[in-house]
This record gives C-alpha cells, sequence and structure tokens, in this order.
C-alpha cells in the first residue's frame, strides 16, 4: 500500500519532535512525540486537562500521536490540499507553533486575509503564488517568517538552535518534495501536450503516413503491409484526406 503525504510529513515531524521529555523550561510541559500533556488531555476530553496523569503522556503510541497530529494539526491547517513540499512546511510549523500562527503567517505571505482558516480565497492565492514564482519561493519565504518569529520569542536562547536545525532540515525536506514533484509535473505536463497534439492532428499524420507511402513507392522502395496500394492511389487518397478535413475545420469554424 502505497504511503500518503501525511505518513511521509508526519515521519519528517516525528523525526524531530522526539520521545518523552518534561523540560522545565518549555511552555508545553510534559510532552512525548511531540504531544503535550495539554492536547493529549484535550484529546481524550479529559477536564480540567491537569486531570489527565503524566503517566498517560509518558506511555502515549505512535498510533495515537498519529491520530492526533492528522485531527488537530494536518486537517486543520488543510495541508492535504496543498502541493507536496508546501504541506510538510506548513503542517510542521502549525506542530511547533499552532495552527492558528502557522496559518496566518501563509496567509500574510500570499496576501490574503489572515483569518486563520485555509478556505478557497487562501488556496488560490497559494495557486497564484506557486503559478508566479514557483513553490520554492514560497516554501523559503514561510520557513523564513517561521524562523523569524522563533527568534522573537524569550526562550529562543535556551531552545533556538534546536529551533533553528529543524526549520532548515524541514526546509530542505520540503524543497527536495516540491523539486520531485515539479519535476515529474513538467514530465507530465510534456507527454500531455505532445499526446493532445498527436490526438488532435491523428487525420493528418494518417495522411501524411499514406502519402509517403506513395512516395516510397514511387522510389522503388517495397511496404509489405500496404501491397495491393497503387502509388497513385495512396498520394491521391492522402491529399483528398488532408484537403476534406482543411475544408471540415473551415466550415466548423465559420459554424
Amino acid at each position: 500500500m502505497a504511503r500518503t503525504r501525511f505518513d511521509i510529513c508526519l515521519d519528517e515531524v516525528l523525526r524531530h519532535e522526539g520521545g518523552y521529555a518534561d523540560h522545565p523550561s518549555d511552555p508545553g510541559g510534559a510532552t512525548n512525540l511531540g504531544i503535550t500533556h495539554k492536547t493529549l488531555a484535550r484529546w481524550r476530553q479529559v477536564s480540567p486537562w491537569w486531570k489527565l496523569d503524566k503517566a498517560e503522556v509518558r506511555e502515549l503510541q505512535r498510533a495515537e500521536a498519529g491520530r492526533i497530529y492528522r485531527a488537530s494539526y494536518w486537517d486543520r491547517s488543510k495541508a492535504g490540499s496543498l502541493p507536496p513540499g508546501l504541506d510538510l512546511a506548513l503542517f510542521d510549523f502549525a506542530v511547533n507553533s499552532g495552527p492558528d500562527r502557522a496559518i496566518r503567517t501563509l496567509q500574510a505571505e500570499t496576501g490574503t486575509a489572515a483569518d486563520g482558516q485555509i478556505g478557497p480565497l487562501t488556496l488560490d492565492a497559494v495557486k497564484t503564488r506557486i503559478a508566479a514564482k514557483g513553490a520554492a519561493d514560497l516554501i523559503n519565504a514561510l520557513c523564513d517568517r517561521r524562523l523569524s518569529f522563533l527568534m522573537r520569542l524569550s526562550t529562543f536562547a535556551v531552545f533556538g538552535k534546536g529551533w533553528s536545525a529543524r526549520v532548515a532540515a524541514v526546509r530542505k525536506a520540503a524543497l527536495a518534495a516540491a523539486g520531485n514533484q515539479t519535476s515529474t509535473s513538467i514530465k507530465l505536463s510534456k507527454w500531455s501536450v505532445i499526446m493532445e497534439i498527436l490526438n488532435g492532428n491523428k487525420t493528418y499524420i494518417v495522411a501524411a503516413f499514406m502519402l509517403l507511402a506513395g512516395l516510397a513507392q514511387v522510389l522503388g522502395i517495397d511496404l509489405p503491409a500496404l501491397e495491393g496500394a497503387s502509388a497513385g492511389h495512396l498520394i491521391m487518397e492522402a491529399l483528398a484526406v488532408i484537403f476534406l478535413r482543411k475544408g471540415l475545420k473551415g466550415d466548423i469554424g465559420r459554424a
């Protein structure tokens, strides 16, 4: 079974989140697989959140963490609606700093209303930006804004080195994903154009083949597959097909 973009992006996120930690300077408190004590309590509908024992955080398994990431960060930020590379950049930003901030930062970069909700207007703005400057430009801009935000935090002195390394790694992975996708898209696009040209001109192609076959016979070249068809007959039929198609196209254009 093929792995989804969510699976691939989650691997990258968890590579940076690591296992259980309870750093006194971390405002998130006890955390495991990147899921904080408060997030896990809310997910399990425990209120107030501190009533959930820390041991539950320590024992959190990847399967449940994955469901939390999908619902609270991936789906919340509509990462699945974004092209490869940008999906990772926004998803990891949302995990690290909250979906609302990540979305508003993307919206600020694309010139849409920063309301913290990914909707048709934001998605259209993303498409327009990528069409104009490329996916790599938007990924770099989003990562730059993310790093700028992190550097302004009071805890940057403690966590800054790790955060900077994380943004750099995510940027690299996102650009790689965008590059691979772009390369594939270009190849598919070129092939589609070729097929469209061939399909739209298949009558001319057949006629050209008949004309060449006729000329080949005139030059004394035998084509076994066309035995029984004279050179003159092939040439006349080819010309008739070409002029008939041209006449039909003219009539249709005037209709």
